[in-house]
């Protein structure tokens, strides 16, 4: 009976570097993934330079290459969660914005309050308001919109920073399947303005 030759070295190094691989793989397509924040469309809730994770599993395990199918449906986005996804005019790019209403809501903007199902709300201590002004008419939906209904399947989104935000106002609904997940957590963050970590946002709860 002959002895099983040892591995060399070389070859055991390039096993573990392939599965290690393969693991983090395996990771960021279904489980989590990271995400710079790139612009102020979020303040006061993300600031630029932070460095998210963001819950892939949360919202169903989607399939590869099959246009957002899901495989495992775990929940759908609710109102007030944060979520990363393919922005519906280039999806080569992805956007980060809050949920503000789905599928059968209507909603309304009025002089920059905001309705949902014809209740104003009342518990958006995320929302930033800067610009005094209210801009009527045909200039722009960012202050005023008439009411309308999220279609099924769909979400309505905006960013916290409500007067500097280019969300659904301007370009319309997100359809589910271009969600990638869920925000839940700062893990780095970077104030490129003072060259310095901001150390206190570091492990926060995104919410």
């Amino acid at each position: 009976m002959t002895e099983k030759k040892p591995k060399s070295s070389l070859r055991e190094n390039t096993e573990a570097v392939i599965i290690a691989i393969i693991i983090a793989m395996f990771i960021r397509t279904f489980i989590l993934q990271a995400f710079k924040i790139p612009s102020g469309s979020m303040l006061e809730t993300l600031q630029i330079g932070d460095q998210i994770l963001v819950n892939k599993f949360i919202y169903g395990v989607k399939i590869p290459f099959t246009a957002g199918k899901v495989l495992f449906p775990v929940k759908e986005p609710q109102k007030g969660d944060i979520v990363v996804f393919k922005f519906p005019e280039d999806p080569s790019k992805d956007f980060i914005k809050r949920v503000i209403a789905t599928g059968g809501d209507t909603v309304e903007i009025i002089n920059k309050k905001l309705y949902v199902n014809d209740k104003p709300v009342e518990d958006e201590i995320y929302a930033k308001y800067e610009d005094s002004r209210i801009i009527t008419g045909m200039r722009s939906p960012r202050d005023n919109k008439e009411k309308f209904m999220v279609p099924e399947n769909k979400l309505f989104v905006m960013g916290d920073n409500r007067d500097n935000s280019h969300d659904s106002r301007f370009w319309g609904f997100v359809d589910l399947t271009a969600v990638r997940g869920k925000a839940f957590i700062i893990y780095w963050s970077w104030n490129k303005d003072k060259f310095g970590v901001r150390w206190n946002r570091l492990g926060d709860i995104i919410k």
